[in-house]
């Protein structure tokens, strides 16, 4: 029998997780002395109070959703990806490949090539550490911290000597042409009659991270794929008598988590800066970690963490730009959310369990 319902594990406890951090947080804008109040709403306003601010708070979201997914994933088989930065720069250097030197008559025709490419990229990224994990014994969260900073170093290397165009001092690639341009939520609105903002930059890849999380939940739950890597997740001992092979099922998940995590490039790099930067991750690699455990490694709850996340994002952006909040305190509640909704989840979880225990002795 469980300890909970299923829906206290995947509602309650992130609802009362987040209110914990929310009081704490609260606690920390009073003592630098501002209103919290006035601050949540402002938070509110920026993120959500217009289509602008909702533009942005999606544009994020989207990101990290791929990088939320691409954690999931690979936790479902018991791996900790934690080199999602690193494979969304790789990632990035296979769109800024597929779009400057293919000629292409149509966004939507770049669009798919970009995000296999993307994929590939990522994938391949994730190829090395999974192979050393796999055959080698070599830890997968060390690799994969080592490897973002190779990725860095090596995106730094070929937009410096590379793709920087002639006569460039600023260590990006050129400018995608026009029929690469994704459009913007706005151009795909506008014909519905939605008036969205124009300068906004969330665009089309929103939905296709919103397809991805459809994808994933029905790897992971409805293929023999899934249950293999769930079952190796559960007990490698226990996978392996059952005939599922260790190395084949990390080296999968592996390739399926960075390819998730590249193509978190297709937003970013081809829909928003329409070109190849040196930080164009931005550091959502490591949100996408937040992101999986707060919403329990399934894609929904990646869905909404997601679309949180993206909300404290925007919303922290404007708190530093209108009020004397820094902009660092918006670091300090994101790591909040984290500390409560994984570090602490048996702050939570464990008095609530005994709370249904107890309930349900009473009614027996």
């Amino acid at each position: 029998m469980e300890k909970m319902p299923k829906w206290a594990d995947v509602v309650l406890i992130p609802v009362i997780s987040l209110l914990l951090a929310a009081a704490i947080s609260a606690l920390v804008i009073v003592a630098i002395g501002e209103d919290p109040v006035a601050a949540v709403k402002m938070m509110v306003d920026g993120a959500m109070g217009s289509t602008y601010g909702w533009g942005y708070t999606l544009y994020y979201a989207t990101n990290f959703m791929f990088t939320g997914l691409a954690v999931a994933v690979a936790a479902h088989a018991g791996l900790f990806n934690i080199g999602g930065e690193g494979q969304a720069m790789l990632g990035g250097l296979g769109v800024a490949l597929i779009c400057l030197l293919i000629p292409w008559p149509h966004w939507s025709l770049a669009l798919i090539f970009a995000a296999l490419g993307a994929g590939l990229f990522g994938a391949f990224w994730a190829a090395i550490p999974a192979y050393l994990q796999a055959k080698r014994g070599s830890h997968i969260v060390i690799t994969t911290i080592m490897f973002n900073y190779i990725a860095f170093s090596l995106l730094n290397y070929m937009l410096v000597n590379v793709l920087r165009p002639k006569g460039s001092q600023d260590p990006a690639s050129a400018r995608f042409p026009e029929a690469a341009h994704l459009p913007s939520l706005h151009e795909i609105l506008a014909p519905i009659g939605i008036n969205f903002s124009k300068s906004a930059p969330a665009n089309v890849s929103l939905l296709v991270a919103v397809a991805a999380c459809l994808v994933v939940w029905a790897l992971i739950w409805r293929t023999s794929l899934g249950y293999e890597i769930r079952s190796l997740g559960k007990s490698e001992p226990a996978a392996r008598y059952a005939g599922i092979g260790s190395v084949r099922i990390i080296m999968i998940t592996m390739l399926i988590s960075g390819a998730l995590a590249g193509m978190m490039a297709v937003n970013n790099v081809m829909g928003e800066a329409e070109r190849l930067v040196l930080n164009a991750t931005e550091g959502a690699g490591f949100i996408g970690i937040a992101v999986a455990l707060m919403g329990r490694n399934h894609p929904f709850g990646v869905f909404l963490a997601a679309i949180l996340f993206g909300f404290l994002y925007q919303g922290g952006a404007e708190l530093a730009l209108w009020t004397k909040i820094p902009r660092e305190l918006i670091v300090v509640i994101q790591a909040l959310v984290i500390l409560f909704t994984g570090a602490l989840d048996n702050m939570v979880r464990m008095p609530l369990e005994k709370i249904f225990l107890a309930f349900r002795k009473g009614e027996s």
